[in-house]
């Protein structure tokens, strides 16, 4: 006995095109909302596309030191530091901690939402850059004693 295909295959193939168009069209509405956010905080729009340095100029965003891209590459702790630095992320926009728990979970909708919205970049958020106190990048005028 001999297998045909029947027309099934078809519908198989057709639902796995459609599913492929709708994962590509997230992931460019993705990068062009990271895109955007790199442009309003003062960075290149490129910049986001390119991995690693992408949390580079992230951690530079938020005001963190730039020893945290290692924190970022240490398996296990880098979810941790992950989260932090996208929290950092979303306060420097002026947004709050249930912002950044959307953004965890529904990534395609709150990214857009923050990118073209009307909420400009407000500065770093982290107590080290209002401190500027950065062991690696030392503050230009000598202190005063």
């Amino acid at each position: 006995m001999e297998y045909t295909p029947s027309g099934s295959a078809g519908i198989f193939a057709a639902i796995g095109a459609v599913g492929m168009i709708f994962f590509f069209a997230v992931f460019v509405l993705l990068i062009a909302s990271m895109w955007k956010l790199f442009e309003k905080a003062g960075k290149p729009g490129w910049a986001s596309i390119v991995p690693i340095y992408n949390s580079l100029v992230m951690i530079e965003i938020v005001g963190k030191p730039t020893i945290w891209i290692l924190f970022l590459l240490i398996p296990c702790v880098n979810i941790i530091f992950a989260i932090w630095l996208l929290n950092l992320f979303v306060k420097s926009f002026g947004k709050s901690e249930g912002y950044t728990v959307g953004l965890i979970f529904l990534p395609f909708i709150f990214y857009p939402m923050l990118a073209f919205g009307n909420n400009p970049y407000l500065g770093p958020s982290a107590a080290e850059a209002k401190r500027s106190h950065d062991p690696f990048n030392p503050p230009t005028t000598p202190p005063t004693f």
